[in-house]
């Protein structure tokens, strides 16, 4: 039994810096997600080296990442959770499909399931959590903060990560963000393009 407990207590430190280590690589994050039919993230991985970008994500990835040597962005940049609490939701996820996969019950998603924390933006992100602006001029949409946390609307309600998008819009998706301002301003609901 301690030989047990031992193991079981060596396998949490030692699974997590193993993981760490195999999410640097985007190839392992689809090895288990390529599917003929359903083929979602055969398809958001491939949008990701899309030049001129198609996608928030493909963006992301085309700008790099300057906290990297390499300067790649990757995967686990937005994927990776933010602090312990972050992480740890990512890795309890991440050990719940690799078992249905294991097994083989997986299914590919349609979609997020556990949609990004605000947080997983921010984290690079920051200056839109606290957005600033001249006296003189209106304060920028993400400046008020009923537009923030105040209102319950989170980054990715308005920034679909992998959806095509238009560039000069942000990649900001026309019917998201028409639903999220029409909780308020139903005077919007068919004005937004």
């Amino acid at each position: 039994m301690p030989v047990l407990a031992l193991a079981a207590t060596l396998a949490f430190p030692v699974g997590w810096l193993v993981t760490d280590h195999l999410e640097e690589d985007n190839a392992f994050c689809v090895s288990c997600h390529l599917s003929a039919s359903v083929p979602l993230h055969r398809d958001n991985h491939g949008d990701f080296g899309e030049r001129p970008p198609v996608s928030l994500a493909a963006a992301h990835a085309a700008a790099g990442n300057e906290s990297r040597p390499d300067g790649a962005f990757r995967c686990i940049d937005c994927h990776g959770g933010d602090g312990w609490a972050g992480r740890a939701r990512v890795k309890l996820l991440s050990a719940r499909d690799a078992l249905w996969y294991v097994v083989g019950r997986f299914e590919e998603p349609e979609g997020m399931r556990w949609p990004l924390w605000d947080r997983d933006c921010v984290k690079c992100h920051d200056h839109f959590a606290a957005p600033s602006h001249e006296p003189w001029e209106a304060p920028p949409f993400h400046a008020l903060a009923v537009h923030n946390r105040a209102l319950g609307v989170g980054c990715v309600e308005c920034h679909g990560s992998h959806e095509h998008g238009d560039a000069k819009l942000d990649f900001l998706q026309p019917d998201h963000v028409r639903s999220q301002c029409a909780r308020c301003h139903s005077e919007f609901e068919e004005t937004l393009p």
